[in-house]
């Protein structure tokens, strides 16, 4: 089904001065003293596996003897960057226990696992090549999701926290038939949700890999949240249905529990829900909201024949003809996202004049 929705393979988009600039007033661009290419210099590699002994698709790789301390140095600096701004206090309590190197998908991101060494906690931390459109979508999803992402860009590095969570594709297949009817009817409204969420802000590819299912413990119950771990495919491809995690058959089951629990009107409530939201959200972060979807319009993030399909489907869907008119991904995005907007406002208004 993915590869009838999905191009083969997403091209890497460079960063424009206006990004640049923008990045540089969030404080999203700092000097780091680590670049992707760097960590491309690996002498050798192995297979890691999971505690299945199935293949993760990751490699763990080495370096020579003369290159490694410098290597292991710049990571941990980069590490407070990211988290202390710099506050390099830490670093000798700090180990670089992995780097690990992942073969698939576009990115091909480097996984650093870092542990300190006097309580023995670890995190991780992702280093990657910039690309523009990854960029776009980290920024959206700190903006208009229920969540906050900490990353940096400096020349053609990206450098992202960790996501914590049990990936989706791992919870639906050891988890999601087991929980109980209260806990599957909540997971249910929480899919609806990230649905909605994605389709809203153009997120695609959101098959069952690139999202992380987050339990929380509230007294006897446990809250389940769905978090995007994967910003690749922020407004790339031209099929809707990119954009609607429902249609891709890892999620199946996840749907199936939807429609199995949750009744056509609740559906259309968390929807008007998670829309509500979104405009709220804009409204908040305005300013900030406005310089980016600058950059946005301005970019160059997809193909013409993309933007083409997509906007026609967005016309039919809406039936806004402001849609017809956008000329780049970035005009699509904010007639969609003003769409949502204006629906809100529309509704306040009439609430106000019915008191």
């Amino acid at each position: 089904m993915e590869e009838k929705l999905m191009s083969k393979k997403k091209p890497t988009y460079p960063i424009n001065d206006l990004l640049d600039t923008y990045l540089k007033e969030c404080n999203r661009k700092i000097k780091i003293p680590v670049f992707y290419e760097d960590l491309l210099r690996f002498s050798g590699s192995v297979a890691v596996y999971d505690l299945n002994d199935d293949d993760t698709l990751w490699v763990r790789v080495y370096y020579e003897e003369h290159e490694r301390p410098e290597i292991i140095l710049s990571l941990k600096k980069a590490y407070t960057i990211l988290h202390s701004d710099g506050n390099e206090d830490a670093i000798e309590f700090l180990n670089i226990d992995a780097i690990d190197y992942c073969t698939f998908g576009n990115s091909k991101p480097f996984r650093i696992k870092i542990r300190n060494i006097l309580n023995d906690n670890y995190t991780y931390i992702y280093v990657k090549k910039a690309d523009a459109s990854r960029i776009y979508g980290l920024e959206l999803e700190h903006m208009l999701s229920p969540n906050r992402i900490n990353f940096l860009v400096f020349k053609d590095t990206l450098i992202e926290e960790h996501i914590a969570g049990i990936p989706g594709d791992e919870f639906i297949k050891e988890f999601l038939l087991q929980l109980n009817d209260q806990a599957k009817a909540q997971i249910a409204k929480e899919f609806v949700k990230f649905n909605e969420r994605c389709q809203m802000r153009l997120l695609g590819d959101m098959r069952s890999y690139n999202y992380v299912v987050i339990p929380t413990h509230d007294f006897e119950n446990v809250d389940y949240k769905i978090r995007a771990i994967d910003f690749d495919q922020q407004c790339y491809e031209g099929k809707l249905k990119v954009y609607q995690p429902q249609f891709f058959k890892e999620n199946f089951d996840m749907v199936s529990i939807v429609m199995n629990r949750l009744e056509p009107n609740s559906i259309e409530q968390y929807k008007k829900e998670e829309r509500s939201v979104l405009a709220k959200r804009i409204i908040n972060s305005r300013s900030r909201y406005e310089s980016l979807i600058r950059c946005m319009c301005k970019d160059h993030i997809s193909t013409k024949e993309n933007v083409d399909e997509l906007k026609k489907h967005l016309y039919d869907f809406t039936l806004d003809l402001k849609f017809r008119r956008s000329r780049s991904m970035g005009e699509v995005l904010k007639t969609a996202l003003e769409f949502v907007k204006r629906n809100y406002e529309n509704v306040n208004m009439k609430r106000l004049l019915s008191q």
